[in-house]
């Protein structure tokens, strides 16, 4: 019979494959080496048929080599394929509830990044990485030398400009040994810096060259590392029918828990990407605070929230606003109006 469906459970080393026919009869059931997977499902199938998979690491990938070939390719959250596993979880059960939860017609589906979305993801997660080393630095520093009788500044700038002046003091009690290790840890501290500056320029310049991070970099609070983020995470945002669906895939709407009835919002959701949306926060909250002083129509609305709700909630609620404009932006390929900002 022929396949119409092919579930596909990935793996390091180990692939499992669950193919269906239009009747939903499990046709292909095989379990296949990282060489030899993808070959057999090309012999099985044909390219009508739509291959599915969890997105999950290295999936982008295999979605992009099975477009190339012509098939269409469906990832789904791995949190929607957990209600279908059935019994015991394994690989082939995995590959089962795959098939199944890419045949329902409510299902969400992610976006297939390209390569130019996962070098620009890849430089955000570097660059994250780096910033939270440099802060894991400056604490060990500052939890080392408390132990000397030496406080350190709250502010990193005041921190780097504090150690050499510990290093050069032969007063402050600091043994020779000590201060070559706070010499080296100061070294490390520099290097961390130069990494992030570097990859501060390579989004810096990603922003500048890319015509959709320019665009949105017309919206207020969003500069370099808001727009390349938005760009490396939802793409031309195509996926979803509507900006209030790409602010919830972001986290920034209520999530519920109501019954009878009877409806109740609690916090926001926090689904998606957690990175992104802390960017997006983070940007609200300074557009918050220079919109004190102005009259246009967006500040008044901003000022007027501000001044009814908590700054938080305030800072949540123009991140979901920008999102929403962004989409439009991004979809529609047009620039910044502020008489539609507050429609």
């Amino acid at each position: 019979m022929k396949l119409i469906r092919v579930g596909v459970d990935l793996a390091k080393n180990v692939y499992q494959l669950h193919g269906v026919d239009c009747f939903g009869e499990t046709v292909l059931k095989r379990r296949l080496k990282r060489h030899q997977w993808l070959q057999v499902l090309l012999d099985k199938t044909e390219t009508d048929c739509v291959i599915g998979m969890e997105a999950c690491g290295g999936a982008h990938h295999w979605a992009r080599e099975l477009q190339a070939r012509g098939y269409t390719v469906r990832l789904i959250p791995p949190q929607f394929v957990k209600p279908y596993v059935k019994s015991n979880k394994n690989d082939a059960n995995d590959a089962e509830a795959i098939c199944e939860a890419m045949s329902r017609p409510t299902m969400r589906f992610v976006a297939v990044k390209s390569v130019a979305q996962q070098d620009i993801q890849a430089t955000h997660r570097v660059r994250a990485e780096c910033m939270a080393h440099r802060t894991a630095k400056g604490n060990q520093i500052r939890g080392l030398v408390s132990e000397y009788g030496l406080v350190a500044p709250q502010q990193s700038a005041a921190l780097r400009a504090a150690i050499p002046c510990w290093l050069e003091d032969a007063e402050n009690g600091l043994t020779s040994r000590f201060r070559a290790l706070l010499h080296g840890l100061w070294e490390d501290l520099l290097r961390l810096d130069e990494r992030v500056a570097v990859l501060d320029a390579d989004i810096a310049l990603i922003a500048k060259t890319d015509p959709v991070a320019k665009r949105l970099q017309q919206l207020r609070g969003v500069g370099p590392l808001i727009a390349t983020a938005l760009i490396a995470s939802v793409g031309s945002g195509e996926q979803y029918a509507r900006g209030r669906q790409m602010a919830a895939a972001l986290g920034l709407t209520p999530r519920q828990h109501s019954s009878g009835g009877k409806d109740r919002l609690l916090g926001i959701s926090k689904r998606g990407d957690g990175y992104l949306r802390g960017l997006l926060i983070h940007g609200a909250r300074s557009t918050l605070w220079h919109a004190r002083h102005k009259q246009d129509r967006l500040s008044r609305w901003m000022n007027d929230l501000s001044a009814r709700r908590h700054p938080n909630i305030a800072a949540v609620a123009l991140a979901n606003k920008t999102v929403r404009m962004a989409w439009a932006m991004m979809r529609n390929e047009s620039d910044y109006d502020p008489e539609f900002a507050t429609a």
